[in-house]
């Protein structure tokens, strides 16, 4: 019997909580995906005002296990917990910051630094506009130490008919970045057109 594909999903205090429900929405569908999430407070406060005042109970109840933002002995804070990646959608630029620098004072930035450590992915939603000079940096430096800096960009050739398809779509590709066999979950390829790229 062969192991269920261990995702984890953090979801920090930007504007864009629905990316992040979204996220875990298309990650449950997958019937072999075990899915461990960590939620700010900040990131609470935002799903309940962005989406609604149930939001944060759905969010935990399409996971696999939901672990307290103050847990540092939580399962996902340690190597030797063998996950296929995570993605923190959104990803504020406080936490950004925090996982360049190595700042590991909370699970979602220290289950961030286990994926960089361990050489596996590690999607960050970027969400922030405009960016200052102080983010650019901690941008690239979170890069240069293995993170995919993934900004929410619509992909406006895909023709969404709404808010929703644009969210799907965001999340989606953050999904496929992880770069996992999950046959059970649609991600859309571009399949070729005659516009000019």
């Amino acid at each position: 019997m062969s192991r269920p594909t261990r995702v984890v999903v953090g979801i920090s205090g930007a504007s864009g909580a629905a990316i992040g429900l979204r996220v875990l929405e298309r990650l449950a569908e997958g019937a072999s995906t075990e899915i461990h999430l960590v939620v700010s407070p900040a990131a609470q406060r935002t799903l309940s005002s962005e989406v609604g005042p149930d939001a944060v109970e759905r969010a935990r109840s399409l996971a696999t296990h939901c672990h307290d933002h103050g847990d540092i002995g939580a399962t996902i804070a340690s190597g030797s917990f063998r996950t296929a990646g995570m993605i923190v959608a959104p990803c504020s630029m406080r936490t950004l910051c925090a996982i360049a620098y190595g700042q590991l004072d909370d699970l979602l930035v220290r289950a961030a630094d286990v994926q960089l450590k361990e050489r596996r992915r590690l999607v960050l939603l970027a969400r922030e506009s405009p960016l200052h000079l102080g983010h650019l940096r901690a941008m690239a430096q979170v890069t240069e130490s293995g993170a995919i800096v993934a900004p929410p960009v619509p992909a406006f050739y895909l023709n969404p008919q709404g808010i929703a398809d644009i969210i799907d779509q965001i999340a989606l590709r953050a999904i496929g970045l992880l770069d996992l066999d999950l046959d059970d979950i649609p991600i859309k390829e571009w399949q070729g057109g005659d516009g000019a790229a």
